[in-house]
C-alpha cells in the first residue's frame, strides 16, 4: 500500500491482513462478502477497483474514506 493507505489498487487480502474484522465488517457493509474461511482464494487477490467495476462492492470511494480513517 503506498503511503500505508488502501487505494483502488489495494487488493481485499491487504484489507482483511491489516484491519483483520473490522476490515471484512467494512467489505460486508459494501456489499462484499468474503464468506466463511474465503473459500474462493482468487478473489481475495481482486484489486477494490475491480471488485466495484464487476459489481461486487458498492460506493468504493466511500468505502476507501472508511478503511483509511480506521487506520
Amino acid at each position: 500500500m503506498p503511503d500505508g493507505k488502501f487505494t483502488t489498487q489495494s487488493k481485499v487480502r491487504d484489507v482483511l491482513t491489516t484491519l483483520g474484522g473490522q476490515g471484512q465488517e467494512l467489505l460486508l457493509k459494501h456489499g462484499y462478502d468474503i464468506g466463511e474461511g474465503f473459500v474462493d482464494v482468487l478473489s481475495q487477490y481482486q484489486t477494490l477497483q475491480h471488485a466495484a467495476e464487476t459489481e461486487r462492492l458498492r460506493d468504493l470511494d466511500r468505502l476507501l474514506t472508511e478503511l483509511n480513517a480506521g487506520r
